[in-house]
C-alpha cells in the first residue's frame, strides 16, 4: 500500500522515513552516482524535506519498497532553486501544480524494468489518486528524454519546459504533466488492477484548502 507522510502524521512513520532516506541515498548516490547528494550517515536528506513536503512510501510488512516526494510549486523546489536552467519559459507555479522528485524503488522490486515493476506502478497510481482527490492538475518532473513516450502511452500530456541538460552525466529534461481521471483509469487498466492503492484517508495539504 501507498502511505502519505506529512508533518501531521510523521511521528507514526519515523522508522519508515529512516528507511526512505537510506533508500534515496542508495539509489541516487550509490547507484546513480549523484555524489553531491552523499551524506556521511547514509541518509539522503535535503533542504526540501521540510514541513511543506508530502512523502509517498510503498510499505509492505514494515519495509519501504518504494518512495517519491511531492513539493508545492508555490514554495522552493528543485526546478525553482536547484535546476532553473532546465526551464526556458515562465516557471509553472500554482496551488494545483506540484513537483515530483526522488522517485525510487528498492533493489529486488524492479522486475519487468523499473517503470513496469509492481512497486513503481503502485507509486504512480498513488500519485494520481492523491492528485485527483486534492485538486492537483499538473506535475513537474525532471526525466531523461526517453521517458516521454511511456508517459504519453499512459495518457499523461507532457510539455517540455526547455531543452535537455547534462546533470550528473545524464541528459535531463524538465516537463509538466497534465492529467485527468481518464489517466488514472487508463493506468489501472494497464496494471490490470482497479483497486485503490492509498492506504487511508488523508488531510489535504494546506496550500490546497483555499
Amino acid at each position: 500500500m501507498i502511505h502519505l507522510v506529512t508533518p501531521e502524521n510523521d511521528y507514526h512513520y519515523r522508522d519508515e522515513m529512516e528507511q526512505a532516506y537510506r533508500l534515496r541515498h542508495q539509489v541516487f548516490v550509490e547507484e546513480m552516482g549523484c555524489h553531491n547528494l552523499a551524506k556521511p550517515d547514509g541518509r539522503e536528506i535535503d533542504q526540501f524535506d521540510n514541513k511543506h513536503a508530502v512523502h509517498m512510501l510503498c510499505i509492505e510488512d514494515g519495509e519501504v519498497l518504494g518512495y517519491q516526494r511531492l513539493l508545492p510549486s508555490t514554495r522552493p523546489h528543485l526546478l525553482s532553486d536547484i535546476t532553473p536552467e532546465l526551464c526556458e519559459v515562465e516557471q509553472p507555479v500554482g496551488a494545483d501544480i506540484w513537483e515530483i522528485s526522488r522517485h525510487c524503488v528498492a533493489p529486488g522490486h524492479r522486475s519487468g524494468g523499473h517503470y513496469a515493476s509492481r512497486v513503481a506502478n503502485a507509486l504512480v497510481a498513488g500519485l494520481l489518486e492523491w492528485a485527483l482527490e486534492c485538486g492537483v492538475s499538473k506535475f513537474i518532473i525532471e526525466i531523461e528524454p526517453t521517458g516521454l513516450l511511456p508517459l504519453v502511452q499512459l495518457h499523461f500530456q507532457p510539455l517540455p519546459l526547455g531543452l535537455p541538460h547534462k546533470i550528473n552525466g545524464r541528459e535531463v529534461l524538465a516537463v509538466t504533466l497534465t492529467f485527468d481521471g481518464w489517466t488514472l483509469e487508463r493506468f489501472r487498466e494497464l496494471r490490470g488492477n482497479r483497486r485503490r492503492v492509498l492506504a487511508e484517508s488523508f488531510e489535504r495539504p494546506a496550500l490546497l484548502h483555499a
